[in-house]
């Protein structure tokens, strides 16, 4: 049970703008041979999915304070992130995975007020298939 919590709590994590590494730790529980493969994907999915959901709120919420020093995201980052998703929409949420650019993604989408069902099947649908992934390069490397 602990080891779900610890993947849950780092998939969460890492889907925020914290500096966190989630696909690691699920590849070593995946190494460990302990757990059921499928719980492990679910659970980090669902962890990656609610922290994204963070950035999502923060950015309905706290774009006012985007001028501010301790705003989570910088100033020139935002803006990229606010034309490329206003020139490419919604789906620009199915690179919510990618390290880098998928934080700002899910926080300039609450920006722009996106709708939370469609941010909701969009984020869920890319982590769920980033995880799907790591388990595909584990199968492969084990």
């Amino acid at each position: 049970m602990m080891a779900y919590v610890l993947l849950f709590l780092s998939a969460f994590g890492a889907a925020t703008l914290l500096p966190l590494q989630s696909e690691t730790v699920l590849a070593g529980f995946f190494l460990l041979g302990r757990h059921s493969e499928l719980l492990l994907i679910l659970v980090a999915t669902v962890g990656n999915v609610l922290g994204s959901c963070v950035n999502w709120w923060l950015g309905i919420k706290l774009e006012v304070y985007k001028d501010k020093r301790w705003f989570p995201v910088s100033e020139k980052h935002l803006l990229k992130a606010q034309i490329l998703y206003a020139k490419y929409g919604s789906p620009m949420l199915l690179l919510s995975w990618v390290p880098v650019i998928g934080d700002p993604i899910t926080l300039v989408s609450g920006v722009l007020k996106e709708k939370f069902t469609t941010f909701i099947i969009l984020v869920f649908t890319a982590k769920f298939l980033r995880y799907i992934v790591v388990y595909m390069i584990y199968l492969e490397v084990a």
